[in-house]
């Protein structure tokens, strides 16, 4: 696709902001900072991003940086559709969780019983649990060198390799490594159980009955009305799209494949909270720590969400989302009902880690997070 040079033509941001009576206000003081930081990262007239804070119930801070379409100079906004890459698999997870209440299926379930043609013993050992916490111990072995196959693989084309995989980097349970291709494992498993095509299961089970119309799972030939494209910076001094057609995997969805929009994620986390898809015994299993992340401090891993348990900090479960040029972060202190988000097109100068544990501190010297 093509490249893109700035443009100095302005737009209107989108700015929702609750009112302060004194500018010394902890809480609007706190506001003012998050706003600061993400005009900093995002100015206009580049590659944008949306950024939303749902504080209890109310949405306290919602607002759009730069362009979500560099052609067509679309601003990022609340309703942009934003590929929020690997924050899909909490959908995925609770999709797993919603057919073992209905009895079909379970998390000690093998891998084995939904793929019998894996025939190597090692899949007798491997449990749903283990695909779910990113330690089953499969290897990737995707053909990284097959440029056609990274632009266009399915979820199916995408594990096609496991079938003969015979040895594991680990034993299950034992380990943790991110694996991208287990997830899209769910995808076969959600159809098989349900008996719906995975966008139909995941439309009229999940997004619908939380109210989220307009979340969809990306196809080439789909059109995805309000979707923002990816970046990243060129040698000329501007910015080239980079997404489908210039970079890998956007073609599977359990792993990574959701668009949707910030305002439209407040829907999902509202559905959480109020157990509307799963009860609030599994959601807590979902949010438990099963494996610790050795290279990430005061971190581990639940069933599609990253667990933080920072000192100083309250319990946070988050996730990250990085695909093409689509950069993403959600995350939630659960006991404190507190929700941040920023769906981005591009990289910024800073990581979404990094954006987040300035995010973290200004709402705790708001004192937001006691």
């Amino acid at each position: 696709m093509k490249s893109l040079q700035l443009s100095t033509i302005t737009f209107t941001l989108l700015f929702t902001i609750f009112s302060c009576a004194s500018p010394e206000n902890p809480d609007q003081m706190a506001l003012e900072k998050i706003d600061s930081l993400f005009t900093s990262l995002y100015p206009a007239n580049s590659p944008g991003a949306a950024v939303l804070l749902l504080k209890g119930d109310n949405i306290i801070f919602e607002k759009g940086y730069g362009y979500a379409d560099m052609e067509t100079k679309a601003p990022a906004t609340g309703k942009t559709l934003f590929c929020i890459a690997s924050i899909s698999k909490q959908f995925a997870a609770v999709a797993l969780m919603m057919l073992q209440e209905e009895g079909k299926l379970s998390l000690d379930d093998n891998v084995q019983k939904f793929f019998p043609h894996f025939k190597a013993p090692i899949y007798k050992e491997i449990t749903l649990r283990h695909l779910l916490s990113h330690t089953s111990g499969i290897p990737d072995a995707r053909p990284r060198d097959n440029r056609q196959f990274l632009l266009t693989a399915t979820d199916e084309a995408s594990y096609a390799y496991m079938e003969g995989i015979k040895t594991l980097n680990f034993a299950p349970g034992t380990a943790y490594e991110y694996m991208n291709p287990t997830y899209q494992l769910l995808l076969t498993i959600i159809e098989g159980c349900s008996g719906q095509s995975f966008d139909e299961f995941m439309r009229e089970r999940i997004f619908l009955p939380s109210g989220m119309s307009e979340s969809t799972y990306f196809e080439a030939e789909k059109a995805i009305p309000n979707m923002a494209h990816g970046y990243r910076a060129n040698d000329e001094g501007g910015y080239s799209e980079y997404d489908y057609g210039e970079a890998g995997f956007f073609a599977t969805k359990a792993d990574g494949g959701l668009f949707t929009s910030v305002e439209e994620f407040v829907l999902w986390e509202r559905a959480l909270r109020n157990n509307t898809l799963i009860s609030a015994q599994l959601k807590k299993d979902a949010h438990n720590v099963k494996i610790i992340i050795p290279y990430m401090p005061h971190t581990g891993y639940g069933y599609g969400w990253f667990i933080e348990e920072k000192p100083d900090y309250p319990k946070k479960e988050f996730h990250t989302g990085s695909n093409g040029g689509f950069r993403s972060y959600a995350g939630r202190f659960s006991e404190q009902q507190i929700l941040y988000l920023f769906f981005a097109t591009r990289e910024a100068e800073q990581s979404v880690a990094q954006i987040a544990e300035k995010v973290d501190l200004i709402m705790k010297s708001a004192g937001w997070l006691e």
